[in-house]
């Protein structure tokens, strides 16, 4: 799947299950951690942990092994590692800071 298709889905999965404030910021010629990062904001720490693990399980439909959820004990704010992309969902409190 190539990455453009991957980051539709994931901004489709954030958008389809409520996530707010979508951004894509294009990455390929300024990093090489990753090709894009995707901000979205949850309305809670439960939301913020159900987006993650909803948008790795529908990764893992789409043949995207290997995600990786960090910041699983926090309350504010998590990162899905999607190999290429990395998604930061943040509480809205935590995104303005």
């Amino acid at each position: 799947m190539e990455i453009i298709e991957i980051k539709k889905v994931i901004e489709k999965v954030l958008d389809d299950n409520k996530a707010n404030d979508i951004v894509a910021i294009d990455l390929q010629k300024k990093s090489q951690i990753a090709d894009f990062m995707i901000i979205a904001s949850g309305t809670s720490s439960r939301h913020l942990q159900s987006l993650s693990e909803i948008l790795v399980s529908e990764l893992k439909k789409y043949g995207v092994f290997g995600c990786r959820i960090e910041g699983r004990e926090s309350n504010d704010w998590k990162l899905v590692d999607a190999i290429d992309i990395i998604v930061h969902i943040f509480h809205p409190e935590k995104r303005i800071f």
